[in-house]
């Protein structure tokens, strides 16, 4: 059986630990959408479509996503008004996912409590290290993206 070495035991602790976070952002994104209805995975799809129309096959793929999750996500938004589906010119079967007022409002009121929230726990930590985390994260990221 192959043992770790220093830096396969390293790494190990970094995935660990990427779980862990995952599910405490999960929780935090959950209670900062929660007044308007979102939660973390709702949040996360109106964050891709703000940006104008685009497919559920799209923005699975942007996110790293099954479609699946995101055609189920995508329809519990729009039976609550939060996106309208429109018909795309480039594929007849494919509709594109459309933010409507309502999910604007809902978009606009978790961005600033994520400002808030970021802003607070970005405080109790050195920018350089944020920084350093963020680059060795998408580094592995990258490295990944190579298998």
């Amino acid at each position: 059986m192959t043992k770790l070495n220093p830096n396969g035991k390293a790494f190990t602790e970094l995935v660990l630990e990427v779980f862990r976070l995952n599910g405490r952002l999960l929780e935090a994104g959950d209670r900062l959408t929660q007044p308007v209805g979102l939660s973390s995975a709702r949040w996360q799809i109106l964050g891709v479509v703000e940006h104008g129309p685009i497919t559920v096959a799209h923005v699975a793929r942007i996110m790293g996503l099954t479609r699946q999750s995101v055609q189920q996500t995508a329809n519990s938004l729009e039976k609550e008004g939060l996106i309208e589906f429109l018909e795309n010119p480039h594929h007849r079967r494919s509709k594109l996912m459309a933010m409507t007022p309502e999910g604007r409002k809902a978009l606009d009121y978790t961005q600033e409590q994520h400002a808030v929230w970021a802003n607070k726990i970005g405080e109790e930590h050195d920018l350089d290290c944020l920084r350093a985390a963020v680059d060795v994260l998408r580094q592995v990221s990258k490295s990944l993206s190579h298998e």
